[in-house]
């Protein structure tokens, strides 16, 4: 029996366990990459480990997100993590430089690789046939510490692709037709990989787009074989020397089939709030809209950006419409500004933005009360802009660019009388990497600069035989990283632990800190009573730092999302789920809890909660692997690596 592509990468890179679904495995990780809002965290992780080096292939830190720098602390983080990188042996991409996702997939990526990033969309680089996870900045720091990754060994999804896309229909509405049928949860520890003759007529920017929001299906990572578009891309990048061939065998044998017809789609948008909320552009047109951004990790490549210059050229943004555009990279904006996009583009009004991933992450650019946006990003949750009013629409940069002239939606396949855009691959790319910093290669030691917001990581305490809590805090469904941690104005705190755990659930509920706070401090643990889809978004593991600081001992959840999961044990807050979803409901804000002896139980995988103050028995599930548990027991991964049981 032959083997799926994802089959051959991790087996390649088997270190623990065997490649069945279901199972734990652990893996080798080539390459690591961090960006500046995880990155601090992640580093100082790694030094408390104590060593002097990196130990895994590369890594590189990127800063992208906080580039807004109001105030000392995200300069001073800056600083902290070009010395941290100059001191381990860590390539630093300074500020300007571009997104991570992006600058990684040009300048580094390369087939059968494996990159573990402590971002979300890492899963980016499955477009050069990379098996590309995001994970917790923890996770980060024990494979560049040269540990395993640690993961079940996922279900593989064949997407197969057949027919070619029409004329203004993209990569971004296939990711979206993708959502449409998969949704955004129930695809936990399942990669989707792609094949079929339609995967030939997409470039590597396309299948990068693609994998990028697969990571909004919540699955572990997505792919596409390499083969004579990797090689092109490859070659323009004067990377020939990365390519390798990659494919599936002819007689693979996948756990699910999902089949799509690029002929046949139309393009999509994705409605608030959620990447899954999907209908047709055409039920919209002619719906006003207050603001155009085009841009982020999904649609900031050269050819997307060159469709938008080359739509754009000759007409002006509608008097009502801001239009914001943020090429990926600082590759792509030097090819831009070459050939004469770039003059197009503020010709016809559109604002230049700088090339980080600010309007995406709430950093910049958030829209007027109750404003509706047109985005080419990856997520639209509800608040995630900065205006909790803010209708945001995901769309490919086709259609953003028409909207923008109209002032409208508009449907790219109606009578809109501006013509299509015929852009291809470019032979040869510009390439400067001046704006990377490599470490010394004597590898000489360099002083760590530390501002007065670096704080040390803090540390969890063992599990106590028995857990006694209060629900400190109860929500509903798809509860995202981001109402957990805010980022935007919020974001510049992660390097400091107490002060950023003040703004733990502040789009719900902003009393919760000092609640928390009062119980731990009371001696009285905290316990997250939350739906389905708890922690879905982001890998922020800040999202589980900042509650473990308060005090949390226990989400108990109708689901949780596999990287939130992770996070939570990998700082030794129990992730439990209910055996009866409707249980869910008999459990109150404010409810007294006990689990006896839960040491013994969650070895088990079955834990037993008493809500005292209902009178009532809830049946919960442990759904952790045994090196989970162990974190669990020792109060997290810290802990373990330090031999604390």
């Amino acid at each position: 029996m032959g083997k799926t592509l994802t089959e051959k990468i991790l087996s390649s890179h088997l270190e623990e366990g065997c490649i069945e679904a279901g199972k734990p495995i652990g893996i080798h990780i080539d390459q690591t990459l961090t960006q500046d809002a995880t990155g601090t965290m992640a580093y100082l992780q790694f030094e408390s480990m104590g060593l002097d080096r990196i130990k895994n292939e590369l890594a590189v830190s990127y800063v992208d997100h906080n580039t807004v720098q109001v105030g000392f602390e995200n300069a001073d983080d800056h600083r902290y993590l070009q010395s941290v990188a100059a001191s381990k042996g860590i390539v630093f991409s300074r500020a300007g430089n571009g997104i991570c996702h992006q600058v990684h997939l040009e300048r580094f990526g390369a087939p059968g690789k494996t990159l573990l990033g402590s971002d979300s969309h890492t899963p980016t680089g499955g477009g050069l046939a990379m098996i590309a996870i995001g994970a917790g900045g923890l996770d980060v720091a024990v494979a560049m510490a040269g540990g395993p990754f640690h993961i079940i060994s996922p279900k593989v999804v064949e997407i197969r692709l057949s027919g070619k896309l029409r004329p203004w229909v993209s990569a971004k509405d296939v990711i979206l037709a993708v959502l449409e049928h998969f949704t955004v949860k129930g695809n936990v520890n399942c990669v989707f990989e792609y094949t079929g003759e339609g995967v030939k007529t997409l470039q590597v920017t396309d299948r990068a787009t693609i994998c990028n929001m697969g990571a909004e299906c919540g699955v572990t990572t997505s792919l596409f074989p390499s083969d004579e578009n990797t090689l092109a891309f490859l070659q323009a990048q004067g990377r020939a020397q990365d390519y390798v061939p990659l494919l599936a065998d002819s007689d693979a044998v996948y756990d699910q089939l999902f089949e799509l017809d690029l002929s046949v789609l139309e393009p999509l948008c994705a409605c608030p709030h959620s990447p899954g909320n999907i209908a047709r552009m055409k039920d919209f047109a002619g719906k006003k809209i207050d603001q155009v951004l085009i841009g982020s990790c999904t649609n900031s490549s050269y050819t997307d950006m060159k469709k938008v210059a080359d739509i754009l050229d000759g007409h002006t943004v509608s008097e009502h419409v801001s239009l914001g555009i943020a090429p990926g990279s600082r590759e792509v904006l030097l090819m831009l500004a070459s050939d004469g996009s770039l003059a197009k583009m503020i010709a016809s009004g559109a604002r230049i933005l700088e090339s980080a991933c600010g309007f995406c992450i709430g950093n910049h650019q958030s829209p007027n009360t109750n404003g509706i946006s047109l985005r080419t990003s990856n997520r639209n949750f509800e608040g995630r802009s900065g205006t909790k009013s803010g209708q945001l629409y995901l769309v490919s940069p086709e259609s953003a660019a028409l909207s923008a002239i109209a002032g409208t939606f508009v449907d790219p396949l109606g009578n809109h009388g501006i013509a299509y855009p015929q852009v291809s691959m470019p032979e040869k790319f510009i390439i400067d990497d001046r704006m990377f910093i490599f470490p010394p290669l004597d590898g000489s030691q360099v002083e760590i600069v530390r501002g007065p917001n670096i704080g040390n990581p803090p540390i969890n305490t063992p599990l106590a035989k028995n857990l006694k809590g209060v629900v400190a805090i109860k929500v509903g469904d798809k509860i995202t990283t981001d109402h957990i941690m805010p980022a935007g104005a919020r974001l510049k705190y992660r390097s400091n632990i107490p002060e950023y755990s003040k703004y733990v659930f502040e789009p719900v509920d902003p009393l919760f800190p000092a609640r928390a706070a009062k119980n731990r401090d009371a001696g009285v643990g905290n316990v997250i009573v939350a739906g389905a889809s708890y922690g879905q978004g982001s890998s922020r593991e800040h999202a589980a730092i900042c509650p473990m600081f308060l005090g949390v001992k226990a989400v108990v959840a109708i689901s949780i999302e596999r990287i939130h999961q992770n996070n939570l044990c990998n700082f030794g807050i129990v992730p439990l789920t209910f055996k009866d979803e409707k249980d869910y409901l008999r459990i109150s804000e404010g409810d007294e809890l006990v689990i006896d002896d839960i040491v013994s139980q969650i070895s088990t995988g079955t834990v037993v909660l008493t809500d005292k103050t209902a009178n009532l028995a809830f049946s919960l599930d442990c759904h952790c692997t045994e090196d989970q548990k162990e974190m669990l027991l020792a109060g997290g991964l810290l802990n373990v690596l330090k031999g604390e049981k």
